[in-house]
């Protein structure tokens, strides 16, 4: 049998995942997923690598959000028009722990997540709690997600 070679960082997909919906009254289990990916608030936008523990978790929420993979011209976009320099602490007092709470990009760093505004002309003709594949704004895009990005940025 062939041993699988290692996947680098930049090999891999990214996706790109937009809370739609708030979850003020979401199951412990679901908000707990949106904290580890960093998804606070409504169109809240995390770009990460496309991991299987990452489709686990997108399983896990995928009531509340939509996400798809999208291309370095948008990361890019993104980056320039829409991140915020972090200006906390990168390691404690003492220099002995170290906080992942940035992701560098061109040698600078960043907040893991972006703030965008609504999309212009809406998710989907049928609103927010239906699937994407429905006519609706939940759910796995594909490529498509390049597309509600601009419109969102």
């Amino acid at each position: 049998m062939a041993t699988p070679t290692p996947v680098s960082e930049k090999n891999t997909k990214k996706l790109a995942i937009v809370l739609v919906r708030g979850v003020a009254k979401g199951r412990e289990v679901v908000k707990g997923t949106l904290r580890l990916l960093r998804l606070d608030r409504k169109n809240h936008c995390v770009v990460v690598a496309d991991t299987p523990s990452v489709r686990g978790m997108l399983q896990q929420a995928k009531d509340y959000l939509t996400w798809g993979e999208i291309t370095l011209e948008i990361e890019r976009e993104l980056v320039e028009k829409r991140g915020q320099l972090y200006q906390g602490r990168l390691t404690d007092s003492k220099g002995k722990y170290t906080y992942r709470r940035t992701f560098d990009y061109n040698g600078k760093k960043y907040k893991p997540y972006f703030s965008l505004q609504p999309p212009q002309k809406g998710f989907g003709r049928k609103g927010i709690k239906v699937a994407f594949r429905a006519g609706g704004a939940l759910g796995y895009r594909g490529e498509k997600m390049n597309d509600l990005l601009k419109r969102m940025l």
